[in-house]
């Protein structure tokens, strides 16, 4: 005697596969070059631009130059514009310090300088005039 189902779904026998059908190759018509009305054929042209940092290299390369100078133009070009940032940040960043720096000094000189501090900076004033 076999057990009854517990669920519509109790089955201990696996399901069978079935396997899908086999897609069929059918080939398509090719269609000819196109034409306008006269018969003239359509002239399909892509134009492309190259990119702005391959230009030295293809420069060096139809000048005749070996892959050594295409490859010094890869490597150096990006190490020397960072070079070159880098040490306008860093003059940048001096400037400023430097500018920091005496505004705070003569700020000080004349606040502690008293009338004789102020007396030589004016002093000063009527020596650059005269020249």
């Amino acid at each position: 005697m076999t057990t009854p189902r517990r669920y519509q779904f109790d089955n201990h026998l696996p399901a069978q596969r079935q396997d899908p059908p086999l897609p069929l190759y059918q080939p398509q018509p090719i269609p000819g070059p196109a034409a306008y009305d006269d018969g003239r054929p359509i002239v399909v042209q892509h134009i492309h631009q190259a990119p702005p940092d391959r230009t030295v290299q293809r420069v060096a390369l139809g000048a005749g130059v070996g892959g050594g100078a295409v490859a010094a133009g890869v490597y150096f070009g990006p190490l020397l514009v960072a070079a070159v940032s880098s040490m306008a940040i860093s003059l940048g960043v001096l400037a400023l310090a430097v500018t920091v720096l005496v505004w705070g000094t003569v700020t000080v000189v004349r606040s502690v300088g008293g009338p004789d501090g102020k007396a030589a900076a004016q002093t000063l004033a009527k020596a650059r005039r005269r020249h």
